[in-house]
């Protein structure tokens, strides 16, 4: 790396002074000044972007663990879910010693047996009503405005009324 001391930043500032001139110089110096903070701005942004890239990398490697595993305990108990449902119509030889024919939910009864994706919902807020933390009955208590007001509109609302 460039070690610069005082020292040399003295001389290089002596050297630009001679070279410039003294008129120029503050000019020079704020356009450098704003090249090298402009430099600086691009150097962090890109630093910014690779790190961003590494954690998604990152992240995408997480999601493909927890899909692969999410699916081995799927397997898992669909094997168990087969084995309990064989060894259920083994032990009961059939179904008319539990079940009538005559009863049409006997046929669905079964859908516990293969398993249903979840489907998310996401939860219901209403974002038009402002929640604040502090309860309207202290704003009321304490003189805390609650709506917002233009000085002009506050000015015309506390005005005394013209009486004709």
């Amino acid at each position: 790396m460039i070690d610069l001391g005082i020292s040399k930043l003295a001389l290089i500032g002596t050297v630009a002074l001679i070279v410039i001139g003294p008129e120029k110089l503050p000019r020079v110096a704020r356009t450098v000044g704003t090249l090298l903070g402009k430099a600086q701005r691009y150097v962090n942004d890109v630093k910014a972007e690779v790190s961003r890239s590494m954690e998604m990398d990152e992240l995408r490697k997480m999601k493909d663990s927890v899909e692969s595993a999410a699916r081995d305990v799927e397997q898992s108990f669909e094997k168990t879910a087969s084995t309990v449902r064989d060894d259920l119509e083994g032990v009961a030889g059939s179904e008319s010693d539990f079940t009538s024919s005559t009863d049409p939910e006997a046929e669905s009864d079964r859908s516990w047996f293969s398993p249903r994706p979840a489907v998310y919902t996401p939860p219901r807020k209403n974002w038009r009503v402002k929640r604040g933390a502090m309860p309207r009955w202290y704003k009321l208590q304490n003189g805390v405005r609650t709506h917002v007001q233009s000085g002009a509109a506050r000015v015309a609302r506390h005005r005394p009324k013209k009486r004709f």
